[in-house]
């Protein structure tokens, strides 16, 4: 039982997820969509600093956050996913902690390999906002693409472009757009920027 509400949780075995159409701008930022450290460190003792945040409670959310993503990046996902399933219950989507909840489960999972649970995970993180954040049009272009849903990443990259053109034209100041993202993320939206550039879709 246990297992399948976390599957529940993770979302991708239950279907493809369904996004509204791309607006034409997206300038708003959102402090939400930002890793969350309340810890530096690594290792077992940066282990047990979060551990001690979580339990004296005034930042055991984000503690929780944190700990969450060490132990998936750990290889110890079961845990990781126990521990944002506890983080999601108690954050609303519609607050700013709820939304850095599940924008953060979103990456880890996409790193695990499971885009379709990331774009879950983001596009709750997106509903939760007024207005259209900066960080949606690339993002969602990176789990569409490696979904295979070619023709929606390429039409979510060109928000970004009709927003910001003189950023998202070229791939060339992806290492300073996305600074967070891999070499790999970045490599993968690189190809969603050549699919554009061949055929840039009209708006709307």
């Amino acid at each position: 039982m246990a297992s399948l509400m976390l599957a529940a949780v993770a979302g991708g075995a239950w279907g493809q997820t369904a996004l509204p159409s791309p607006q034409e701008f997206y300038f708003d930022a959102d402090p939400a969509a930002q890793p969350v450290v309340v810890v530096q460190g690594e290792g077992n003792e940066l282990v047990n600093q979060l551990v001690r945040q979580r339990e004296r409670g005034r930042k055991a959310l984000e503690a929780t956050v944190q700990l969450a993503s060490v132990a998936i990046g750990e290889g110890r996902v079961e845990l990781g996913q126990t521990l944002y399933a506890e983080a999601l219950q108690s954050a609303s989507a519609s607050t700013p902690q709820g939304r850095s909840v599940r924008w953060n489960y979103g990456w880890d999972l996409f790193r695990l390999g499971q885009p379709e649970a990331a774009l879950e995970q983001w596009h709750a993180a997106s509903v939760g906002l007024r207005g259209n954040a900066a960080w949606v049009p690339a993002t969602y272009a990176l789990a569409l693409w490696q979904l295979g849903r070619k023709d929606e990443a390429v039409k979510w990259y060109a928000a970004a472009v009709r927003t910001e053109p003189e950023r998202w034209t070229t791939s060339s100041g992806y290492a300073a757009l996305l600074p967070n993202w891999r070499d790999s993320e970045r490599s993968t939206l690189a190809q969603v920027q050549q699919a554009w550039a061949a055929a840039p879709p009209a708006w709307p």
